[in-house]
Order: structure tokens, then C-alpha cells, then sequence
């Protein structure tokens, strides 16, 4: 399996991409699959990194995808439904696809990334969809491994750079009282955990969920991107009944600035849980988001 490639399916999002350059970095040859494949500016002609377009939606392009692998991750993404493209296609029946044809090649190491919070009971479809594409993959592999991270943070990422730019504003408005508890995770320590568990030996917990170092309100998260922006703005409560009328104004447009689902998301809480796998399975200690905010967010950002 050392000389086989890890394949990562959606190598080219926040976390695939990550990934991609964890591993090249630790010495393992990579299969970086996405719709669009493009060859990241860091890496070098020498690096064993290989390229392959395929859709996680035709079973024939995912097919070749996974000739020959030695793992998988499939780190595919949607966090907005559009015509084209469903939670449906994409977390469920795209999972099951890749899971069930990972088996038919043989290969048995396999890692879904899900989310913290995923649940078939959900009234969001985000969340149910997640729920319903880890019980696809378990079906069809039942050796799968399934990662829910918690929000992702770090470098250029969609989550601090949302709160930058509300921190431009006049005040800030929160989601209720803004006490929502969140977990953010760095990055690049989920990419760290998924190269042990791609390339080690093989964990005996199947299901993990990472979070980072400290357990914040989302007052809390904005407070601190203030003040690593030298920023000072008042944060004024909005009630979530608010924020779901906005979002059903918003819903005929074609890129809404907000959905029922994300409002949904923030009336929960998402931090780990109790009786599943985390970093310490791995032997990783996770940075908090007080030591990533640095280097994730400039001052000037």
C-alpha cells in the first residue's frame, strides 16, 4: 500500500487541497481527483503527485479514478444546493457510488469526511444529507471510516473570512445572542489526522470527530477576530426567527448570501462529542483557534 496512491477526491477544495500537500509532503504518492484537476502552484515537477478528472456522480469516471489506489478519501463537498447540483447527488448518492465502487476494487481503506452535528432527523437538508451519506458508505462499506470535522479554519478559508468582513461593518449583527458553541478546527491538523489514517495503521474506532483546542460562543470567535484586525464594533442580538425570514427572501436567488440550512447550523451547537474517536486516538494535539487566528487571519486581512 505505500507505493499505492492515496486518491482524494475533491483535492482541490479547502480541506482536499490540504490534504494533497500533507501528503506529498510526507512522502506518498497522491491521486488528486476532481471535476477540474489543476496542478497546485507549490508543488514540483518530482513531487508524486497525479491528476484525474472525474465527477463523483458517473459511476465510469470514479471507476478509473480508483484503479490502482491504496486508500481513499472523498473530501467532495456542496454547502449550497443549486440547480445543477444537489445534497442528494453529492453527499448521498455520490458517497455511496465511491464507497461502493472502492469495494468492488478491492480497496478497503476508505475515509468519508462528514461534519460534527450530522443527523437524518435534522430539519436541514445540509445536515440529513450528510447523515444519509455516511449510513450509503457504511452500507457499502462497513470498514469505512467516517471523519466529521468541525468548522474549518485557517488560511484563506470561507468561515474567518466571512467574520472579517463583518467586522467592516457598522455592528455586528449575531445570531440570537450570539452563544452558540463552536469547536473551529485548524485545517491543516484535519489533514494531519487524515494522512494517520490513511498511511498508518489501520484505527480501531471508525468514527472520529475533531475539533480544535477550545470550545468558543460565537460572541467569543467575533470578539477575537476584532481584536486580531484591531477592529471594535458592537454586536447586536438578532433573533433566529429574523434570520430564517431573511434567508426565505433570499432563497429565488441564484448565489444567496444566506440559506435556510447555515441558519439552522447556527442554532446548534457543533463541538465533539462523547464515545467517538478525536485527535487524541491519534496521538495529534489540535491548535486552538486563539493560536491559528494568527497566521489564518493577517492583521490587515
Amino acid at each position: 500500500m505505500p507505493d499505492r496512491p492515496v486518491t482524494v477526491f475533491g483535492g482541490t477544495g479547502f480541506l482536499g487541497a490540504t490534504l494533497v500537500r500533507e501528503l506529498v509532503e510526507a512522502g506518498r504518492p497522491v491521486r488528486l481527483v476532481a471535476r477540474r484537476p489543476a496542478r497546485p502552484p507549490w508543488a514540483e515537477d518530482t513531487d508524486p503527485l497525479e491528476l484525474v478528472a472525474a465527477d463523483i456522480r458517473h459511476d465510469d469516471e470514479v471507476a478509473r479514478a480508483l484503479e490502482g489506489a491504496g486508500a481513499v478519501v472523498n473530501a467532495v463537498s456542496l454547502y449550497v444546493q443549486t440547480r445543477r447540483l444537489s445534497f442528494e447527488a453529492i453527499h448521498v448518492e455520490g458517497a455511496g457510488r465511491l464507497a461502493r465502487l472502492a469495494r468492488e476494487a478491492g480497496i478497503t481503506r476508505l475515509v468519508q469526511i462528514s461534519g460534527i452535528g450530522a443527523d437524518s432527523g435534522s430539519p436541514s437538508a445540509y445536515v440529513r444529507a450528510r447523515a444519509r451519506g455516511e449510513s450509503a458508505v457504511l452500507e457499502a462499506l462497513p470498514k469505512a471510516i467516517i471523519v466529521r470535522p468541525s468548522v474549518l479554519f485557517g488560511p484563506h478559508d470561507a468561515f474567518l473570512g466571512t467574520l472579517a468582513k463583518l467586522t467592516r461593518l457598522p455592528a455586528i449583527p449575531l445570531f440570537g445572542h450570539g452563544e452558540t458553541l463552536l469547536q473551529p478546527v485548524h485545517v491543516v491538523d484535519v489533514a494531519r489526522a487524515l494522512v494517520h489514517l490513511t498511511t498508518g495503521t489501520a484505527p480501531r474506532r471508525r468514527l472520529f470527530e475533531l475539533g480544535g483546542g477550545d470550545v468558543l460562543r460565537y460572541r467569543e470567535i467575533l470578539e477575537l477576530v476584532m481584536a486580531q484586525l484591531h477592529r471594535d464594533r458592537p454586536l447586536v442580538p438578532v433573533p433566529f426567527l429574523a434570520w430564517r425570514a431573511l434567508a426565505l427572501l433570499a432563497s429565488p436567488l441564484p448565489s444567496p448570501p444566506l440559506t435556510r440550512d447555515q441558519v439552522i447550523l447556527m442554532e446548534h451547537d457543533n463541538r465533539v462529542g462523547e464515545g467517538v474517536g478525536t485527535f487524541a486516538d491519534l496521538g495529534l494535539t489540535p491548535r486552538s483557534l486563539r493560536e491559528g487566528l494568527p497566521d489564518s487571519l493577517p492583521a490587515d486581512g
